[in-house]
């Protein structure tokens, strides 16, 4: 039994190894998100629960007896997995308020949660905030998602998403070319990497931040198991980001369950011509969340007092600075061909003094320049 109390303890555990295995079977009867198991397990203490499945009759009753949370939680182990449960050092906070929610029959606080990496989870989740998005991302999405990690972590917040291809994957690249490590929240058991196109990425990862599962080794994904996933992302996040999303795409899911739970919900504007900008326009459109453009906006609102990125200065035009009137001939000259000072005057109603001291001021900052017949172009 010593193994199995060094998966809990190895960074900062206070739970009784009873209790800890006691979760580690009931996830394995149950299903994740089950708000009924969740009350259950905080009315009466996840060991009198685990008890009395092993008293069930019947195939469900067959299954808890034959599996071995021991076994597990040292196979584990031995895989760099630890199993985190609430009471821990190093179990999120924010976790909690989930015992509270219920949305469309899902909620409750997880009853534990695997673990593999160097960081702690709970310090993370502190100053964290959430990024998702389609998987089958634009490159506008994708480099919105790279730069806005990038200047979040680059402050001190840690970025978390769920590992998948497309905004996840860049919101997760981004972080890790700053400063603060990410976490990836996967709804598969974490001895195994899904998808498997980002193991390179995953490894990453678990070198300085996290990835995280309420499913145990051996457990696959289902989509509603992506879907139960989602309320870990928005809950362990101080408020959660989507990038790109289209009409029917999952990350609507997840901001819904920031809203419920009170977090602070942020999108970002596309293309209006681009099936990716649906989601985020019909959050900011309908009120449900904040446009944000920069990584100054969202520690804005996230973090308020954090050491803010540069934001970069918008890009200066040559006409810049131009009195109106300049401005006026300025634009009145065609891109292509010329046009006399008769013919300005006449299109501008200036008087010719006037024009000539407007051309003048552009032909000083190389704006314009009088061609061989006396007309003049832009230069």
């Amino acid at each position: 039994m010593s193994t199995s109390e060094d998966v809990g303890s190895a960074k900062g555990a206070s739970v009784r190894i009873e209790e800890r295995l006691a979760r580690v079977g009931i996830a394995y009867v149950t299903e994740p998100g089950d708000p009924a198991v969740s009350k259950a397990v905080a009315d009466f203490g996840a060991e009198a629960i685990w008890e009395g499945m092993l008293q069930w009759s019947g195939q469900r009753g067959l299954k808890a007896r034959e599996y071995r949370p021991e076994a597990v939680l040292e196979g584990g182990l031995r895989q760099g997995l630890r199993y985190l449960v609430p009471g821990d050092d190093e179990w999120p906070r924010r976790l909690t308020d989930l015992a509270n929610v219920v949305f469309r029959g899902f909620g409750g606080e997880p009853l534990g949660l695997w673990v593999k990496g160097s960081a702690r989870l709970g310090e993370l989740a502190d100053f964290s905030v959430g990024m998702v998005g389609s998987r089958s991302c634009t490159s506008y999405g994708e480099r919105q998602a790279l730069e806005l990690a990038h200047h979040v972590s680059d402050s001190g917040v840690s970025v978390i998403s769920g590992g998948a291809f497309g905004i996840d994957a860049a919101a997760h690249r981004g972080a890790m070319s700053a400063r603060t490590p990410t976490v990836a929240v996967l709804a598969n058991g974490l001895d195994e990497y899904y998808p498997a196109g980002n193991a390179g990425l995953f490894e990453r990862i678990c070198e300085e931040g996290l990835l995280v599962s309420e499913l145990a080794p051996g457990e696959h994904p289902t989509r509603v198991r992506f879907l139960i996933r989602n309320r870990l992302i928005a809950a362990l996040s101080i408020g959660t980001l989507v990038v790109e999303g289209a009409a029917r795409s999952g990350t609507q899911n997840t901001m819904n369950w920031a809203s419920e739970l009170g977090r602070v919900s942020m999108a970002v504007p596309g293309p209006v011509s681009s099936v990716f900008s649906y989601t985020p326009h019909e959050l900011i459109r309908s009120g449900q969340a904040v446009l944000v453009t920069h990584g100054s906006d969202i520690l804005e609102l996230i973090a308020p007092g954090a050491p803010e990125p540069v934001r970069p200065e918008p890009a200066r035009r040559r006409t810049d600075g131009l009195e109106p009137a300049a401005l006026a001939v300025y634009e009145a000259i065609p891109a292509k061909g010329s046009r006399t000072v008769g013919e300005l005057s006449a299109k501008l109603g200036f008087s010719v003094p006037k024009l000539l001291s407007c051309l003048g001021k552009l032909e000083e900052g190389q704006l314009v320049v009088k061609n061989p017949r006396g007309a003049w172009q832009l230069c």
